[in-house]
């Protein structure tokens, strides 16, 4: 039987949203991915709200990776000013790989611990 790609990302995401839980002190960093834009929230999970927000949008200059990793540096800069040093990566079903491992590593790079 052949799945889609909504289903198959779908499935991936509740087996890995079943083992991450973010709280006020490590919270969830969740990407979301979209043709034209990336998007990254800092989610805390026993209170069901989002902490911190970023995005692409309205950033232009280079490719879509490398945007993607100014995203995670952004973030990052966020977060430790907020006093935030770790959190919990949900890639959020898509696969580790391209723009999803350029912004981890721009996160990496600007001081978040995974």
């Amino acid at each position: 039987m052949i799945k889609s790609k909504a289903t198959r990302r779908a499935k991936i995401k509740d087996r890995i949203r079943s083992k991450i839980q973010g709280t006020a002190e490590m919270p969830r960093l969740c990407v979301f991915r979209s043709n034209k834009a990336i998007y990254v929230q800092l989610i805390d999970d026993t209170k069901g709200a989002t902490i911190l927000s970023g995005s692409s949008a309205g950033m232009d200059k280079g490719t879509k990776s490398e945007i993607a990793r100014e995203v995670g540096k952004a973030i990052a800069e966020k977060a430790t000013a907020n006093g935030i040093q770790s959190v919990k990566f949900d890639r959020n079903g898509y696969l580790y790989h391209g723009r999803v491992k350029n912004l981890a590593e721009g996160a990496r790079e600007g001081g978040l611990k995974f």
